[in-house]
């Protein structure tokens, strides 16, 4: 599937903290513009998530797609 230039994807994202699994095979396609809600109880990914998708913290099994604009 093609996607519009500014999106991002992420696919099968997986992050360990130890024996921790705190992101399991996440899936994620956000368009330019798009305003996401992450929420969820303390200790469920969030921050975690938001760290991989923006290079910040090595993840595994994961292919991430950035359509860059020109």
């Amino acid at each position: 599937m093609t996607r519009p230039i500014g999106s991002v994807e992420s696919v099968g994202l997986n992050k360990w903290f130890g024996a921790f699994d705190a992101l399991q095979d996440i899936n994620l396609v956000a368009a330019q513009g798009a305003r996401l809600v992450i929420c969820g109880p303390s200790g469920s990914g969030k921050s975690a998530l938001i760290k991989c998708l923006n290079g910040l913290e090595p993840s595994r099994k994961a292919r991430f797609v950035s359509m860059a604009s020109n």
